[in-house]
């Protein structure tokens, strides 16, 4: 059995809740939010290429109208590894369609894993041990194994996955089965889950055998799978549904199996996560000249270095300068960006802009 992972990042998305920084051609995932000058493509690239051997195994699954950009992050990415959705249709055609190419190359016995590509983590050493054991345990049986982030607070902003039994340890994770995924929960719910110890957040990572993965496709999402076997992609795309891989399969099959683990992770959701990040003692988190009176708890973000934000009484908001655009919101408003984005979309006059 190979025991080999082909790792394929899932870069299609669009990362409104970054906008105004995030637009339509250069997505949350070409970003660096962090100030390391790295993107977070680039930074999930880096962080797959020791487990892919190399870019002879990495894939990226992306859109068509961000191929190029794609191209440019990640120059040394093989063009044969490149695959661009004739439009997106979430995550579940993503994965189907990759899985079908992978198997056409590398046959269904081959591990794949499907990974964000915008994620951040911490200690890359405790992800590749924990990748590995989740290979490992792949390769070994029809099982689709997913990471389980270990919660540290009640987050409404994530999906959570309840542990059933535990089935063994593979390189040292434990592994069990999944009861359930849960979508987004309130806040009195994701208490409740913390203190069962049975919840972790769900990664949005997923590692199974590629025949696996087309088997529970063809069991539980016929209608994504049948017409991507049966016709070219670019045919195919406009008749799938929308939805994604969670819903399409793991919430359905009885394959599922998850292994809690802790190497420090965020989803970078929207920009309070730069907070969470970046703030340590801070009175503020400053990417950007600043200047301020009575001002905390304030995320301030600037693309050109010679912009200055000066701000006065200011308490839990965020300001990005970007180019044309600054945007003020309360930093628990940041999930109404999209709405805003929505009411842009209407008016030409802002085509520019998203």
């Amino acid at each position: 059995m190979n025991s080999s992972l082909i790792p394929v990042i899932l870069a299609g998305g669009k990362g409104e809740r970054f906008w105004p920084l995030s637009r339509k051609h250069r997505p949350k995932q070409f970003l660096s939010l962090d100030g390391s000058g790295k993107s977070l493509l680039q930074a999930t690239a880096d962080r797959l290429l020791p487990l892919a051997g190399g870019w002879e195994k990495l894939w990226v699954v992306t859109s068509s109208q961000l191929t190029q950009g794609v191209l440019e992050q990640l120059p040394e990415l093989r063009s044969e590894n490149l695959l661009a959705e004739p439009e997106g249709r979430d995550t579940a055609p993503a994965v189907a369609w990759t899985t079908l190419e992978i198997v056409k190359r590398y046959g269904e016995n081959t591990v794949v894993g499907f990974f964000p590509a915008d994620p951040w983590i911490e200690d890359q050493l405790v992800f590749e041990q924990t990748l590995r054991a989740a290979t490992q345990l792949a390769a070994a049986q029809k099982a689709i194994v997913t990471l389980g982030v270990k919660p540290s607070y009640p987050s409404t902003g994530y999906g959570y996955i309840e542990q059933g039994e535990q089935t063994g340890t593979y390189g040292g994770s434990k592994v069990y089965r999944v009861n359930r995924f849960t979508e987004k929960p309130d806040q009195q719910t994701a208490a409740k889950f913390l203190a069962t110890g049975r919840f972790s957040w769900n990664s949005g990572m997923f590692i199974s055998q590629a025949g696996v993965f087309l088997q529970e496709l063809r069991t539980h999402a016929p209608e994504i799978i049948t017409p991507l076997e049966e016709q070219e992609a670019v045919v195919a795309y406009p008749q799938l549904p929308k939805t994604s891989i969670d819903y399409a399969v793991m919430e359905k099959t009885t394959l599922a199996y998850v292994m809690p683990v802790d190497f420090g992770w965020d989803d970078l959701g929207d920009w309070n996560a730069l907070e969470r990040l970046l703030k340590g003692d801070a009175a503020n988190v400053e990417l950007a000249n600043h200047v301020g009176l009575d001002t905390q708890g304030t995320i301030l973000y600037a693309t050109d270095k010679e912009d200055v934000i000066v701000t006065i009484g200011m308490e839990d908001v965020v300001i990005v300068r970007d180019r044309n655009v600054t945007l003020i919101a309360k930093k628990d408003r940041t999930q109404e960006i999209k709405q805003v984005l929505k009411a842009l979309q209407k008016d030409p006059k802002f085509t520019d802009i998203l």
